[in-house]
């Protein structure tokens, strides 16, 4: 029986991993995403069980205890993570799976599934990247201030990638990431 290929999108907040996962759903057939679970509120507009699977701190501890988690995370106060029985169940038949997670959660996919492929999204630099943060006026000054410091710690990290798609240009980043999926 084929297998599936796993691919993980990571980056910085604010880079636009979700634009360009949402592209290459869209454009690349067979490729399915891998909904994580979190434990922050849901942002205006996302759907549970679509965006994520939001749940409580209890639950997701829970589930941690379990070892359910292919890969988690706490990140901004919250927890992020990706059940291992999802992301198997479409590899096993035949899908290829994409993940959009953070940093610490692509290095410990990477480590349970070497042949995972890595791809970093960067920004064209710190400064674009806080001004897109600032744009979608989601978050507080002091989070505003996490969120980039995690994203300096973030950017430190990309050479322990498999590629890195710096997103200074939409149209030519989706390709990049087309390329690279199939």
């Amino acid at each position: 029986m084929m297998s599936g290929k796993l691919f993980v999108i990571s980056g910085p907040s604010g880079v636009g991993k979700g634009t360009l996962r949402e592209h290459a759903l869209n454009n690349i057939p067979g490729l399915v995403y891998s909904i994580s679970c979190t434990t922050r509120k849901p942002r205006d507009g996302e759907t549970d069980g679509v965006d994520y699977r939001f749940i409580s701190h209890e639950k997701f501890r829970e589930d941690i205890e379990r070892g359910l988690f292919l890969e988690y995370a706490h990140v901004h106060e919250d927890y992020y993570g990706t059940l291992r029985a999802d992301v198997e169940k479409e590899l096993g038949r035949g899908r290829n799976v994409l993940l959009e997670i953070d940093v610490q959660g692509a290095l410990q996919v990477k480590e349970k599934m070497p042949d995972a492929v890595l791809i970093f999204v960067a920004p064209p630099s710190i400064e674009v990247l806080e001004k897109r943060l600032r744009g979608r006026n989601t978050e507080s000054e002091s989070s505003l201030k996490v969120r980039l410091g995690n994203a300096t710690k973030e950017l430190e990290l990309q050479n322990r990638y498999d590629y890195v798609i710096v997103n200074d240009d939409l149209d030519s980043s989706c390709e990049e990431l087309r390329r690279i999926i199939l």
